[in-house]
């Protein structure tokens, strides 16, 4: 089995195309550059995108959801695998487990609240494996300012910028998830 990256993204059917397009764009060349996809197992929005382009580029799919989701058939039924979980948390734990790195693309709050959760576990030194967010056209700029202003009052330590690696394009993705350990503050920042 190919290294997993685990892809945190929205569910959404509403966005603008060009979040679906980057999507798209990004599954191929998970492919190219040798990574399996593992996810929560969606068959719509950014997330169904990703999964279908990794999929139809040849590559490995591993989707986790809930069982209350696969009812509503929201589920990616032509993933490489599928596992049903009884809960949101088991599967973030199954995805968390499974991961060799993790990817943050455009999303709400489940988004937000998965990458937080991995940040975290890098802080406390329970994880090491790399998570970078994918900042597409400025989308998460306001959460960066709000990073750095809890740094500024104190909120958060120094060294916010080794939990965290930013990067501006598609192509900026690749060389952050081989070098977490060497994260930059200017690099999180731009």
């Amino acid at each position: 089995m190919p290294k997993l990256l685990c892809v945190y993204c929205s569910s959404s059917t509403r966005l603008d195309p060009k979040y679906y397009e980057a999507g798209e764009r990004l599954g191929r060349e998970m492919v190219m550059h040798g990574w399996g996809l593992i996810y929560g197992g969606g068959n719509i929005g950014l997330m169904g995108a990703v999964a279908r382009t990794v999929k139809g580029s040849g590559g490995t799919v591993v989707g986790v959801i809930p069982d209350f989701m696969q009812v509503r058939e929201l589920a990616y039924v032509e993933a490489t695998e599928l596992v049903v979980v009884p809960t949101m948390r088991e599967r973030k734990r199954v995805m968390a487990e499974r991961a060799d790195a993790f990817l943050t693309l455009p999303g709400g709050i489940g988004t937000l609240e998965e990458m937080t959760e991995i940040m975290s576990e890098r802080y406390l030194n329970l994880t090491q494996k790399p998570l970078v967010l994918f900042n597409q056209d400025g989308f998460y700029d306001d959460l960066l300012r709000f990073f750095q202003r809890m740094v500024a009052e104190n909120f958060k330590s120094t060294g916010l910028a080794e939990l965290l690696a930013v990067a501006p394009t598609i192509e900026d993705v690749w060389p952050l998830l081989h070098r977490p350990k060497e994260y930059q503050a200017d690099a999180l920042w731009r």
